[in-house]
């Protein structure tokens, strides 16, 4: 088994853009996030995402010889083992912190109702750490600390607007939308299957690292 570390980048294409380009689609070259040394493309995988209706994209690798480590570089209208697009699962996830039913929800998305509970006890696992680090952001970009609702799910949730808002003013509107932005700033991993932080050891202008992925 191949570990490769996926990077999230901040794809400005429509998910029906990406599927049209196929493999050719046109994507940065990072540098190594190890020793910042530049990488070079190295094939793709292709995987499903889902957004209406389930399409296959192509996924670019880059290899850094010198550490001799893959990185998959992930559109960021995905998020890390999830088929759903971002969006879909942000728009989801809000609704049912706002007191939404997970049936509900998944009826009027059209997507399992297993599928929906999932993302809802993922988001709940992980609401705490997440309401944590989004509103330390939000004082990185804007000097104050959003008002967060005590229950850890809504300030999650809370947290993510405050945060994309504080980061939107200070870019002066330079930024993707809001769901984009969350799998930006957690690497991909926001409902990932683990304790450790999404933004564990760092990363540029609050973006945060790559995060280990196994394929």
């Amino acid at each position: 088994m191949v570990v490769t570390v996926a990077i999230v980048w901040p794809c400005e294409l429509s998910v029906d853009e990406y599927v049209a380009a196929g493999r050719d689609v046109v994507v940065p070259r990072p540098g190594c996030p190890g020793c910042r040394r530049a990488m070079i493309f190295w094939s793709g995988y292709e995987r499903d995402v889902r957004v209406g209706r389930v399409r296959r994209i192509w996924v670019r690798r880059v290899k850094c010889r010198p550490c001799g480590v893959n990185h998959a570089l992930i559109p960021a209208f995905c998020l890390l083992g999830r088929l759903d697009g971002v969006a879909v699962i942000v728009g989801a996830l809000a609704r049912m912190a706002a007191g939404v039913t997970v049936a509900e929800v998944a009826g009027a998305i059209d997507v399992p109702y297993t599928t929906a509970r999932d993302w809802r006890r993922r988001h709940l696992a992980r609401a705490e750490v997440l309401a944590a680090g989004l509103a330390a952001m939000t004082v990185t970009w804007s000097g104050v600390a959003p008002v967060l609702s005590p229950g850890p799910e809504t300030a999650s949730m809370e947290a993510l607007g405050a945060a994309w808002d504080a980061a939107r003013r200070r870019l002066e509107g330079c930024l993707p939308g809001l769901g984009r932005w969350w799998s930006l700033v957690t690497g991909g991993a926001a409902l990932a299957a683990t304790r450790d932080p999404p933004w564990k050891g760092g990363g540029d202008w609050g973006l945060m690292p790559p995060v280990p992925y196994r394929f």
